[in-house]
This record gives structure tokens, C-alpha cells and sequence, in this order.
């Protein structure tokens, strides 16, 4: 038997997403990754394509599929609902049913959301859910489909999920920051900010104790140690900035601490954003950073 033969195949899905584009280069050492968005040519990456996605399964054979596309415009779901339910429930129903059929592992992502946020508790992975929007409706109907069609599933849950390529809320904070003196930042919603080159890594180890051991199956809650507002986490952004770049030019004097009802958005955010992360520690050998260290890493790349 050659070498080659003894390399897994995985399919990435969602390749140019914050986290698929970390994945990339994650999961490179662990085999044959084949990427893919919903503009590829060679085999379907495109999530809305149901019986495309399940043909591509069944031609490549992959022992693993990681699913890192998804539908994540929160508020545009809220009016249009069955596009976020079909990409977000239907696709990893039809990915999960696909893996079964091979015999592959199949790797997705969700989101705090599930939870309808009260109290001020970490979740657990077994806690009652209740999503609050359309959004965290088809994520929580996506990953029951998955667990029902796939036993060999991986589902990290994470939160508040950031990276330096493409927009995200540090870069818009700097930017406002360069342009006002005072700030309004909502200070009653609670959570990690979470560095997709984490996401990534951490994906990387899990996947490959479960390639290599068959067991480890279930729901994960992934996101960096600690907690923050987004008021904090905005003047984080901000003293981190002005340590690292002394001479950068921030007008800011003032960032104000507001409740989320001073920015009324169409979908219901939930308050309590908090996710425990004991099981995934433990589980897979690892220590989560605090997630200043990550945000941190992110200025000292964009500044």
C-alpha cells in the first residue's frame, strides 16, 4: 500500500469564509484537503444544491467533511427564512446523510445562538435551548438533522467569531474611534470574542484524535477563555491599539456603555452569550487562551 493511499481526503466546504479560510491551512498536514465555495467548477460547493452536494460526497469518498459555510447574515434571515433553513439545517442534513453512507466524519459549525441567552451561567452542551431568531432557529434544526442522519459528527458550538481577513468588530471600532470622540457600545450582551485561526486549530486536534481513535462523537462548546461585553471588548480594541501604535491618531475620548435597546436590530440577540468549554478540554487534551490574547494577535496583524 502506497503513502497515498493511507492519506485521508477532506472536503472543506465554505473555503473562503474566516474560518474555512483558517481551515486551509489547518488541516493541511492531516491529509488531501479539497476546498471548495459555492463558485467552484470541478464538484459542487454550493450549499443551496442539495443533490450537488451529496454527488460530490459520494465522488470524492472523503473520510471527512468539514462544513465551515453557512448563513450568517443574523438580520437578513429574519426575512428570509427558508434560505437561512435550507443552508443551515437542509445542506448539513444532506452532507450528514451523504457521510453516513460512506462511512466519513462529518465536522460543523454552530453557534450560541441555540440558546435563548437568559441568566448568567456559562451553557453547558446539554442545556434547554431556545433560539430567539430565525437564524439561531436553523442552526439548532441543523445540527438535530445532522445527529439524526450521521453518527460519526463533530458540532462545535462558538460565539462572537472574528478574523483579520474581511470586516470584523475591532477594524470597525478603530475605525469610529479615527472619526469620534465618544462611543456607544452595547454593554448588556456577554460573550468570548473567538479568533477563527483558533476555531481552526482546535478543529484540526479534534479531528484527528477522532480519525485516529473512531470515538468522540457529539456537540462541542468552542470559544476563548474568559468574558466580555462588547463594550469591553470595544475599549479593549481601543487601549490595545493605543499600546501596540502609540503614534496612531484616535480621536475617542469616551466610549459609553449602552443597553442593546439603543440599537434595535430585526432579529432578538441573546444576552447571555457565554459558553462552557470544560467538555472540549477535556475531551481533546486542550487549554483554551483568554480571548485577549487573541484579539491582541489580530490588532498587532492589522495595525
Amino acid at each position: 500500500m502506497s503513502a497515498a493511499d493511507l492519506t485521508p481526503t477532506i472536503l472543506l466546504l465554505g473555503k473562503n469564509g474566516q474560518v474555512g479560510w483558517e481551515l486551509q491551512r489547518s488541516l493541511a498536514p492531516l491529509g488531501q484537503v479539497v476546498a471548495l465555495d459555492r463558485h467552484s467548477s470541478d464538484y459542487c460547493g454550493d450549499l443551496s444544491n442539495l443533490e450537488g452536494l451529496q454527488a460530490t460526497v459520494r465522488a470524492l469518498k472523503p473520510q471527512l467533511i468539514v462544513n465551515a459555510a453557512a448563513h450568517t447574515a443574523v438580520d437578513k434571515a429574519e426575512s428570509e427564512p427558508e434560505l437561512a433553513r435550507l443552508i443551515n439545517a437542509l445542506a448539513p442534513q444532506a452532507l450528514a446523510q451523504a457521510a453516513s453512507e460512506i462511512g466519513a466524519w462529518l465536522m460543523h459549525y454552530s453557534t450560541d445562538y441555540v440558546f435563548d441567552g437568559s441568566g448568567d451561567q456559562p451553557w453547558q452542551e446539554d442545556a434547554a435551548t431556545g433560539p430567539l431568531n430565525s437564524y439561531g432557529r436553523s442552526k439548532l434544526e441543523g445540527e438535530q438533522l445532522i445527529a439524526q442522519a450521521c453518527e460519526r459528527h463533530l458540532i462545535f458550538r462558538t460565539s462572537w467569531v472574528y478574523a483579520a481577513r474581511g470586516g470584523n468588530f475591532a477594524k470597525t471600532m478603530l475605525r469610529l474611534a479615527k472619526e469620534r470622540e465618544r462611543l456607544s457600545v452595547i454593554d448588556d450582551q456577554r460573550g468570548a470574542p473567538t479568533g477563527a485561526e483558533l476555531i481552526a486549530d482546535v478543529t484540526a486536534h479534534a479531528v484527528r484524535q477522532v480519525l485516529r481513535t473512531g470515538t468522540g462523537q457529539g456537540i462541542y462548546h468552542l470559544a476563548a477563555a474568559g468574558e466580555a461585553s462588547w463594550h469591553g471588548y470595544a475599549s479593549q480594541v481601543v487601549e490595545t491599539a493605543r499600546r501596540l501604535q502609540p503614534g496612531l491618531e484616535l480621536k475617542v475620548q469616551a466610549i459609553d456603555p449602552v443597553p442593546t435597546s439603543a440599537f434595535p436590530t430585526p432579529a432578538r440577540r441573546p444576552h447571555n452569550s457565554r459558553l462552557a468549554t470544560t467538555k472540549l478540554q477535556q475531551t481533546f487534551g486542550l487549554t483554551l487562551p483568554p480571548w485577549q490574547q487573541g484579539v491582541e494577535r489580530l490588532l498587532a496583524e492589522i495595525l
